[in-house]
């Protein structure tokens, strides 16, 4: 199945938008880390609201109306900016953007994740199992890199005239980066699944870039699905171009790579992709194999949880790689509920920046274990909102 063909089905824009709004406006936690860890942030008070000069920094509940940022008045499809990292320099450069970046100078919302910690979340929410669960997530959180524009992509969003992230740019070969998530880690020997029953590969060996051009391809490997959004990597030409980079979780972190990764299926309108990924490295694989397990376990613990109160908080958090620099947690709520072709599409609060775009946007207490939101991060509106691309919302 060709990834074009692919994108041509399921491209329905939804006729209609119905939005439901969120009672509370912003909210962060007050304190919080500069990307790196940095100890110059930007000033605490510009986050406060009125009245709350002589508030203790060092508590950790959350702040209201800090923004004062309005719902988008929506009409037809919610479009804003992408937030992909371009990058002229490659890997080099990725600083400078994080240094120059005019959207969150200081970073002040953004928690690097070997930092993160209980203290982080608002209060009636600082648990230990929604902790081990962000931090999973957060295990399980990836750097996008892709090196190559697709000549197919369209000059513009589907029945819009809002202008396409980077068409007609198929010449360039600027580093892109964004993000996404590692789900459904299997680990396979001539074809079989050694972990979940009966269940075969399309190979009988191994097909990651090392093997394919080996007299004798491991016949142990591990594939995984990674989500994230279709402007990062629009088809089977750019997912030929794109590598991830695993594990990045502070500045220097090893560098754990795969660079093998296909297409399984994209959605223009939804903003959604799904790669499907390789290693016979055991050290990446086993890793993975782990993590994913960890999740499965927490999961429930979390859905049982806080499934019946998720309307009260609408805890929205989200894991990321901001300007393709080490992974970084930001924590606020979701805002606007979107109707699009019976699924959903949200307005948040929680922070992203350029790199941002395909990360996994969680919303405490929706989603049952059983089932998957695929919400991705999507881009990022004048209001100061930011948005996801569609998914299934219960």
């Amino acid at each position: 199945m060709s990834c074009k063909r692919k994108t041509q089905t399921d491209r329905a824009v939804s006729k209609r938008h119905k939005t439901e709004k969120n009672s509370t406006d912003l909210c962060f936690p007050q304190d919080t880390c500069g990307l790196n860890g940095s100890e110059d942030q930007t000033d605490l008070a510009d986050f406060s609201s009125p009245g709350d000069e002589n508030q203790d920094t060092d508590s950790h509940h959350f702040i209201s109306d800090q923004f004062k940022v309005q719902s988008d008045e929506v009409e037809g499809p919610l479009i804003g900016d992408h937030e992909t990292q371009e990058s002229e320099g490659g890997e080099a450069d990725l600083h400078k953007y994080l240094v120059g970046c005019k959207k969150n100078p200081g970073h002040s919302q953004f928690i690097p994740v070997d930092t993160f910690s209980l203290k982080h979340l608002p209060e009636g929410l600082q648990d230990n199992d929604l902790y081990e669960y962000i931090k999973v997530i957060a295990d399980l959180t990836v750097r996008v890199d892709v090196k190559m524009s697709s000549p197919d992509r369209p000059k513009f969003w589907p029945k819009t005239t809002q202008p396409y992230p980077f068409s007609n740019m198929s010449e360039r070969r600027n580093l892109r980066t964004g993000s996404g998530r590692v789900r459904d880690v299997n680990k396979f020997q001539d074809g079989v699944t050694q972990d979940r029953g009966y269940r075969l590969s399309a190979y009988t060996k191994c097909w990651c870039r090392k093997c394919e051009g080996s007299n004798s391809p491991s016949n142990v490997w591990w594939e995984f699905y990674v989500y994230t959004a279709t402007h990062v990597v629009f088809d089977a030409i750019e997912a030929n171009h794109t590598t991830l980079r695993l594990f990045y979780d502070k500045e220097d972190s090893p560098v754990f790579s795969v660079n093998k990764v296909s297409v399984l299926g994209v959605n223009i309108e939804h903003d959604r992709c799904e790669l499907n990924c390789v290693t016979c490295d055991k050290n990446v694989g086993n890793k993975l194999m782990e993590m994913w397990k960890h999740f499965e376990n927490v999961r429930w613990k979390v859905w049982n949880k806080y499934s019946a109160s998720r309307s009260k908080h609408r805890l929205t958090f989200i894991v990321s790689h901001p300007h393709g620099c080490s992974k970084q947690v930001s924590v606020g709520q979701w805002k606007d509920r979107l109707e699009v072709d019976g699924r959903s599409k949200l307005t948040y609060t929680t922070c992203t920046c350029p790199g941002s775009s395909g990360a996994y946007v969680h919303c405490l207490g929706y989603s049952d274990p059983w089932t998957w939101s695929e919400l991705v991060h999507s881009g990022s509106l004048k209001s100061g909102l930011n948005y996801s691309g569609v998914g299934r919302f219960l």
